[in-house]
């Protein structure tokens, strides 16, 4: 069985409470739970984790490639000038889909720009959790 690594970055934490006219009323802990019962519904092992600190996530994302198939990344603020993240994400050797609940297009300038586009397999922004489970079928599509 493929298993597939989901983090979510800073202040994700908050999902529910943090600004819900853009990012909605569900919480963190309600989208685990639907990645886990996605993943069972197509047989796949999902795992979900959520950090506020960067060196937490580069960790994560460097220990992935002996344990995981691929990764669905959600790095919050940190897409947009994390270095270090994208670096960590082009030294392995395992997909990553980086994923935005808000469409990161739509809002303040700065939030315009990814860093980490360039190494990840795709990028999906503005279907809320939904984006979420596309990511999972992207993966599971690369790896046949």
């Amino acid at each position: 069985m493929e298993r597939i690594l989901v983090i979510n970055g800073p202040n994700l934490n908050r999902l529910g409470t943090r600004e819900p006219s853009i990012y909605g009323d569900d919480t963190l802990a309600s989208l685990e739970q639907r990645l886990i019962h996605f993943g069972e519904i197509k047989n796949v092992k999902v795992e979900c984790r959520q950090s506020n600190h960067e060196g937490i996530l580069l960790d994560w994302i460097q220990e992935a490639e002996s344990k995981f198939s691929g990764i669905v990344l959600n790095a919050g603020a940190f897409t947009h000038y994390s270095y270090a993240i994208r670096d960590a994400i082009a030294s392995v050797n395992i997909p990553v889909v980086e994923v935005h609940i808000s469409n990161i297009h739509a809002r303040e300038e700065f939030r315009h720009h990814s860093v980490i586009a360039p190494v990840v397999a795709g990028q999906i922004a503005g279907l809320g959790f939904k984006g979420y489970e596309l990511a999972v079928l992207a993966l599971l599509d690369s790896f046949s």
